[in-house]
């Protein structure tokens, strides 16, 4: 509980360094250049991680409704709260910016990955749960409920990692750039704790 209560500090300061969307931004980084074009690495990592937050927020939503174990639901909560402020963020920057949420591009081209990125059963991403594991998490409960989270949100959090870091080496922008680094050390972190959580429970993170 402890460990969860420093990663939820942890997350809440990421947020705030994030800083509020500004009009400034709109235009281009805090370096004064212009705003991303829409194949940009920028508006590819907006677009895409917001959609791979989103599947984040879904899981955390259910896994809390279906134990009663404290750490685990505080621990969902503060990945569903993080993680949907940050793609309100990305999601107002498009805005912004003027440019499209969705692309006819496949997830993550702007990595160099378009062509094997989309994965089996809905997983739209690397990290990213199929719709049959989606199901399926829904449907347990008690310690069932608990490692199975753990074990699809470690994995969801290796592929957003990658993919934070994929901006942190390409994106332009200063405040999405300082974002993606915040995503990748706080994730990093609750894949630690998410580890230790693992192991009480008998288990450990899937291959």
């Amino acid at each position: 509980m402890r460990q969860v209560g420093w990663i939820a500090g942890a997350a809440a300061t990421v947020l705030v360094a994030a800083g509020a969307i500004t009009y400034a931004v709109a235009d281009g980084d805090d370096s004064g250049t212009r705003a991303p074009a829409a194949d940009s690495a920028d508006a590819g990592f907006a677009r895409d991680m917001a959609v791979h937050h989103q599947q984040a927020v879904e899981m955390s939503y259910i896994v809390r409704d279906r134990t009663k174990d404290v750490e685990v639901r505080r621990l969902a909560y503060d990945i569903a709260q993080t993680q949907a402020n940050q793609r309100g963020m990305l999601l107002g920057w498009l805005d912004l910016w003027e440019l499209p949420k969705v692309s006819s591009d496949a997830p993550m081209t702007w990595m160099g990955m378009g062509d094997i990125a989309s994965g089996k059963d809905g997983a739209l991403m690397p990290g990213m749960a199929t719709n049959s594991e989606m199901k399926r998490l829904g449907t347990l409960d008690g310690k069932q409920a608990e490692v199975f989270y753990l074990q699809l949100m470690t994995a969801h959090h290796k592929g957003g990692i990658h993919m934070a870091e994929g901006c942190v080496a390409q994106c332009t922008v200063g405040v999405e750039k300082r974002l993606a680094q915040g995503m990748v050390d706080a994730q990093q972190s609750e894949i630690r704790l998410m580890a230790d959580m693992l192991k009480e429970r008998g288990a450990k993170a899937r291959d």
